[in-house]
């Protein structure tokens, strides 16, 4: 069990985490959800033991194994992958060790009648006991079924861990953790670094997981997969449901609005009782009855809608003068790693103001061909041809590691600009919400969230007409996703955008190329066009299909009568959800006639012909049908989604 009470953090003077409770038992899968900058990963490293809170308490039962996995992490260079991986099992190590020495011992002692010896065979048996009980014979063969299904292959497993970029070590560490049978699992942004095919194995796991799961994620697909509980952290309040990512959002959607309402009526009441009050008070035979109304208000406990940070990024990417018409020309492009290659005899030309969306497998060769096309990779075969007055801006996937620690906000785009920008970065940190003190911060102490907003920033400091993207939205908030998409479907260049995540995508590119066996083949449309082609919802689908098909080619046809039927099943909810708009609107109409009907039965002078208590028994029967319409409708629209 995980229990937060009246949890608050400071750090620097600032509360970072205010008046946070919950609790968690096992079988709790939670996402923390909110936005950059709101403590997700401050409250995760409190539950660890990494930082002290400066209020409340985090009771964790006794015995139970915590697993926290970082967004940075230091490894030891010298250390193969099996070897670092094998560190969740120190323990079963330590003993297999003892074990060895112990044989050794026994080999060449002769005392076997020795009292010794006896004891040497009886601590031996004892060790012996404890390896098999803890899993000793079978840790190897965990740890290397946990190293595939995150994408590790046999030939990795002897490779230095030195040898791998940071997400690789990232997985390595995620090994760990997944492999030392904790109680609890503290997850930071855990899918940033994986593949379609590794997010799915690890879903996978984590659904069999017994124990308690709390992860700060702003994967919305992942997050509807995975758990069973959404806590989101805002700056005034928590929010907590046992739903998934997308049912929470309505949820909260609809107590949000149903706030508004009620917020809206009390106000409505207390301005007419106070106009009441205001035409009886002088009145000496209605004195009583205004002082009642008086007392009434006085009494009445007001409604305070929650807060709701609706702050947006103001984001618009500077455009240079523009460029040729043709950007990027490729002939005959190949590049290999050692004896892997990537891309081969790759032809391909990318014309001005094209918007391009490259997808595939981690691996396929996406991030490499555009670390080409910036010129940050040299060592290739073949042709590249960059255009006229082609300036680039280029946002890479660890653009925030380029931040330097020391330096404040402030200190890091003052730095980045030049004479003619520089009275300027004050008024671009406002439009990525960096304002007043807050841009006198660390780099260091900044979210990852954070550092990415201030490494878009730093790319409004000079202007270009060709824009590459890789994977931009790792680390930002659901919200500030949907502005960068905003930012992007506005600038008026050409655009190439490397990102697994099908929501960012859609409606963004208007040509699609897809990376896959040390090639690339072109879709003349969307995300969605990519996936029509596809027959498939997104990118889990294919690789589904993928690994399906591998075995099993027959399923293919199985694949498109599952396509055909889900697209039926979103034209019918489609149609759902506008009927029960229409009903929610007429719901509101009867009862705003209902209402105005009582208020006139509550008056001095009620109604007393027949015809009116048959018009509002009409109007209350109405309702009750249009209540058990809205009712079937909701379970089936429920129905369809899940079957989504």
């Amino acid at each position: 069990m995980l229990n937060i009470s009246n949890l608050s953090i400071r750090l620097g003077g600032n509360d970072i985490i205010k008046n946070v409770n919950f609790q968690l038992n096992p079988g709790n899968r939670a996402g923390v959800i909110g936005r950059n900058g709101v403590g997700k990963s401050t409250l995760l490293k409190a539950i660890a033991r990494e930082i002290t809170p400066a209020e409340g308490q985090i009771s964790i039962l006794k015995g139970n194994k915590i697993g926290f996995l970082r967004q940075d992490i230091e490894f030891e260079n010298g250390k193969t992958v099996l070897e670092e991986t094998y560190k969740a099992f120190d323990n079963l190590i330590n003993i297999e060790k003892e074990l060895k020495t112990i044989e050794k011992d026994l080999e060449i002692r002769t005392d076997f009648e020795s009292e010794t010896y006896g004891q040497i065979l009886e601590k031996y048996h004892h060790l012996q006991e404890q390896f098999q009980i803890k899993g000793g014979y079978q840790y190897q063969g965990q740890t290397e079924k946990v190293l595939k299904g995150l994408g590790f292959s046999s030939d990795d497993f002897h490779k230095p861990v030195e040898t791998f970029s940071g997400g690789w070590r990232m997985r390595i560490e995620l090994a760990k953790i997944l492999l030392q049978n904790n109680d609890i699992l503290l997850l930071d942004e855990p899918t940033n670094h994986l593949d379609i095919e590794s997010i799915i194995w690890f879903e996978n796991f984590l659904k069999n997981y017994k124990g308690i799961v709390l992860l700060v994620s702003h994967d919305q697909m992942f997050l509807d997969q995975v758990t069973n509980r959404t806590i989101e952290l805002t700056p005034t309040k928590t929010y907590d449901f046992p739903k998934p990512y997308s049912e929470f959002m309505k949820i909260k959607d609809e107590l949000l609005e149903k706030q508004k309402q009620a917020y809206e009526n009390q106000q409505k009441e207390i301005k007419e009782t106070e106009k009441l009050i205001e035409r009886f008070r002088y009145k000496a035979t209605k004195a009583s009855f205004a002082q009642s109304l008086i007392k009434k208000l006085e009494k009445m406990e007001r409604i305070e809608p929650d807060q709701v940070d609706n702050r947006t990024m103001n984001i618009k990417f500077p455009v240079a003068q523009s460029s040729g018409k043709i950007v990027f020309e490729l002939e005959n492009l190949s590049k290999s790693y050692g004896s892997k290659e990537v891309l081969k005899n790759i032809n391909l030309i990318i014309s001005k103001g094209e918007r391009i969306a490259f997808v595939g497998q981690n691996g396929t060769g996406k991030t490499t061909l555009a670390k080409i096309l910036v010129e940050e990779i040299k060592d290739y075969t073949g042709k590249l041809k960059k255009g006229h007055n082609v300036q680039i801006g280029y946002f890479a996937q660890n653009q925030a590691d380029y931040l330097n620690p020391k330096l404040s906000i402030l200190e890091t785009i003052e730095q980045a600009a030049d004479d003619n920008n520089r009275p300027k970065v004050r008024d671009i940190l406002g439009a990525f919400l960096f304002s007043g003190d807050e841009v006198h911060k660390k780099v260091s102490v900044l979210s990852g969230g954070e550092r990415n907003r201030l490494a878009l920033a730093v790319m409004m400091l000079k202007p270009f007409n060709v824009l590459i993207m890789d994977e931009p939205t790792n680390h930002l908030d659901i919200h500030s996703k949907n502005v960068l998409k905003q930012a992007l479907n506005s600038f008026d260049g050409t655009l190439i955008v490397v990102s697994h995540d099908r929501h960012f995508l859609q409606g963004l590119s208007e040509k699609t190329l897809e990376f896959k066996d040390k090639n690339i083949k072109t879709y003349l449309g969307d995300i969605d066009y990519f996936l029509n082609e596809k027959q498939v919802d997104n990118f889990r689908d294919i690789e589904k299909s993928n690994n399906i098909n591998k075995t099993d080619t027959n399923q293919k046809s199985n694949n498109k009568n599952d396509y055909l039927q889900r697209k039926e099943n979103r034209k019918r909810l489609k149609q759902l959800k506008n009927k029960l708009q229409k009903i929610e609107n007429q719901i509101e109409q009867t009862e705003t006639e209902i209402e105005q009907m009582e208020s006139r039965l509550s008056s001095d002078n009620p109604p007393m012909d027949s015809k009116f208590f048959e018009k509002y028994n009409e109007s209350k029967n109405q309702l009750d049908q249009l209540m058990n319409e809205w009712e079937n409708i909701h379970l089936e629209i429920e129905e369809l989604e899940n079957a989504n």
